[in-house]
């Protein structure tokens, strides 16, 4: 390597690319090699992280130090068998390293009580995604990197058959050219663009609810920019992580996580899914998929009676900061909630008299195997308890997105991939990366974001100081 500073640009503020462009400082002084590192985002700094500022940021430990029982399988059967072993394993090789890596950076854990049912067990950063963004800010400062806000990334700029620069475009609109031999990639995935779901998702997923504030600013920029360097598309590009949410909160995520635990019925009062088919993780990317793309008007209602109120700890479920509609008969329910009370009152009742399994087998923790008769279509497979004492409950519903799973792909090395191995200098982490597949695993996508920009930093640095092996700068253009 010469004398003069390479170059190294990553794009993004969120977890991974916070931890890419620190790791990578990290590697250069551990090496002894000069390299300039510049984070470009294109927020704000008030509002930069993306997704991960908003995120509660849970992560699929068991502990500090080791990750929870069968995560490589559990990973497995959450793609259908379509997940990239390789990658996935290390992951799960990283994991807990790269938690200690935090922890030396000043963010502390906690156990969190989130969902009532019994699932994996998890940690999250005390703060969430908040604390990440601002404890790996402060280190990537004082480690000298330079972070350019309010800019966004247009084109990656070549010279030959190497990288050479990004071209971006300042808040002013006027462009500019940050220098870069080399690139990491980690602005998240699609959702924030209208047109990209509308093409992929059809046309009602373009109006879709952001799940968070940081997610209108994840419209797969870093996607285009590799697609134009030739690398390959990866993962589901027909699959998205979603949630239910209450439309009436104005806060951010204000899932409304409960549903199992009574009927879901649509704005004409008819139910429509097995609000019992599984643990709630296990529902609720389809669940909220289906309001928005299905159901007349993008909403449904959610319907309880006193029973809910009963369950030990069911305010940990919901997010939202407004009560639900609620009154003494149904009648009145429907009246509130505008669905047509005739129709509500049969669809209840027809859920009622199927509902006479033994209610002393409910358990809000697991799939209880308390079930209506057969002849109730659709059926509800785990916690039917027929809806009949005061109060009536109501809470409204609309699926929000939080993130895409087509993206590019990479290898465990983090590098981008073209049609002939690995573009030289580019490298990504995060959700633009395509390694989803029909179903996100639970309380995965931040870890692997931070533990794959971790591995990019590293990754970025041994190619820049092996900068003078023409091999190592060639790229594949389609």
């Amino acid at each position: 390597m010469t004398t003069a500073a390479r170059k190294l640009a990553v794009i993004g503020c969120g977890a991974a690319g916070l931890a890419a462009a620190l790791s990578a400082a990290e590697q250069a002084r551990s090496l002894s090699v000069d390299v300039d590192i510049t984070l470009i985002e294109k927020a704000a700094e008030e509002e930069a992280g993306g997704n991960t500022r908003w995120s509660p940021s849970y992560m699929r430990m068991a502990a500090l130090d080791r990750l929870a029982p069968n995560f490589e399988q559990d990973t497995q059967e959450a793609s259908g068998g379509r997940a990239d072993a390789v990658y996935f394993g290390t992951l799960a090789a990283n994991a807990a390293p790269t938690i200690a890596w935090l922890q030396a950076h000043g963010i502390e854990f906690s156990v969190p009580t989130y969902y009532l049912s019994a699932t994996s067990p998890r940690i999250q950063p005390v703060g969430g995604g908040k604390a990440i963004v601002e404890q790996l800010s402060r280190a990537a400062r004082e480690a000298g990197i330079t972070i350019r806000y309010r800019c966004s990334a247009m084109h990656l700029a070549t010279t030959g058959n190497r990288i050479s620069g990004v071209d971006i475009r300042k808040a002013d609109g006027h462009p500019d050219r940050i220098g870069a031999d080399a690139v990491i990639l980690a602005s998240g995935g699609f959702q924030g663009n209208a047109d990209m779901l509308r093409r992929h998702f059809g046309a009602r997923a373009a109006s879709m609810k952001l799940i968070s504030p940081g997610t209108r600013f994840n419209t797969g920029d870093g996607i285009a920019l590799a697609s134009e360097l030739g690398a390959r598309l990866s993962g589901d590009w027909n699959g998205m992580h979603a949630e239910p949410v209450d439309p009436r909160s104005a806060n951010s995520t204000p899932v409304v996580l409960v549903y199992t635990y009574g009927i879901v019925v649509d704005q004409n009062g008819h139910r429509f899914f097995d609000e019992g088919r599984g643990l709630v993780h296990e529902t609720w990317e389809a669940f909220a998929r289906d309001i928005q793309i299905s159901r007349p008007g993008g909403c449904v209602y959610a319907i309880f009676d006193a029973s809910l109120l009963e369950i030990e700890g069911f305010e940990r479920a919901i997010r939202s900061d407004v009560p639900p509609v609620r009154a003494q008969t149904l009648d009145e329910l429907a009246h509130l909630i505008k669905v047509p009370a005739d129709t509500l009152k049969r669809t209840i009742a027809s859920y009622n008299a199927a509902a006479t399994g033994d209610a002393a087998r409910f358990d809000a923790g697991r799939c209880d195997g308390l079930r209506t008769a057969d002849w109730l279509v659709p059926p509800k497979s785990n916690w039917a308890r027929p809806i009949t004492r005061p109060p009536f409950l109501a809470y409204p519903l609309v699926g929000a997105i939080a993130y895409t799973f087509g993206g590019i792909a990479t290898n465990a090395r983090a590098e981008a991939m073209g049609e002939n191995g690995a573009i030289g200098g580019l490298y990504a982490a995060g959700e633009l990366t395509g390694h989803f597949y029909r179903m996100a695993p639970n309380a995965v996508s931040m870890l692997r974001a931070l533990v794959f920009g971790r591995i990019a930093g590293r990754q970025a640095v041994e190619f820049l100081t092996q900068a003078a092996d023409a091999g190592k700068e060639k790229f594949d253009v389609v």
